[in-house]
């Protein structure tokens, strides 16, 4: 993948999320960077939540069953392509990476295995959010928040593979199929956006 592919939808997210008076340019450049500095590294309190790679449609069908795949939204071809490309990507990054968890949905948890960046663990907390209210204040969210502050002194990059209704609970953003957020909690226990991940 060529670096402007990876970075192309990432600008106007950024610029969103920031408010700033960021050109895309610069905005890119931002992502890039952070990337760059966390490269080779086995970075301190690095979350990373990524929504799953594309699965056609919106929602769980009526019939949605959580043991069923066959019952679910799942991945297409080029959603199982995207994820081992993002997946190669961080690779190549050389990053060290302390666990990667996702939701119990096939599509995330299939997104998670095809990264293949460690083994991966199924959390609850991560599961979607779709048909539920109020969903800052929801006990799903509460919970990943706590998940993310936890790690703030731990070693090695986690990746949280979720939905996007639950990573917007969190961060006030929506994220299209494959693209992530990079965040850290402060000290102050709030969870700060440092950056985006790659989209294919």
């Amino acid at each position: 993948m060529s670096r402007n592919r990876i970075f192309r939808k990432i600008a106007f997210f950024l610029v969103a999320a920031l408010m700033t008076s960021f050109s895309p340019q610069s905005a890119v450049a931002k992502d890039s960077l952070i990337w760059d500095k966390l490269q080779g590294k086995n970075p301190k309190g690095y979350v990373l939540l990524m929504r799953h790679t594309l699965a056609p449609g919106v929602g769980d069908p009526q019939r949605f069953r959580l043991g069923d795949c066959t019952t679910q939204r799942n991945l297409s071809d080029e959603g199982r392509q995207d994820a081992r490309d993002i997946g190669k990507w961080l690779e190549q990054r050389n990053l060290k990476i302390h666990s990667i968890e996702s939701s119990r949905w096939c599509r995330t948890r299939e997104t998670a295995e095809l990264l293949g960046i460690g083994r991966v663990k199924l959390n609850k907390n991560l599961d979607s959010l779709f048909r539920e209210s109020d969903l800052e204040n929801h006990k799903q969210t509460i919970e990943t928040k706590k998940r993310i502050v936890s790690h703030r002194n731990t070693r090695g990059l986690l990746v949280l593979v979720g939905h996007a209704v639950n990573i917007s609970a969190i961060t006030g953003i929506t994220l299209d199929s494959g693209e992530g957020i990079l965040v850290r909690a402060n000290a102050q226990g709030d969870i700060d956006l440092m950056g985006f991940s790659p989209k294919p």
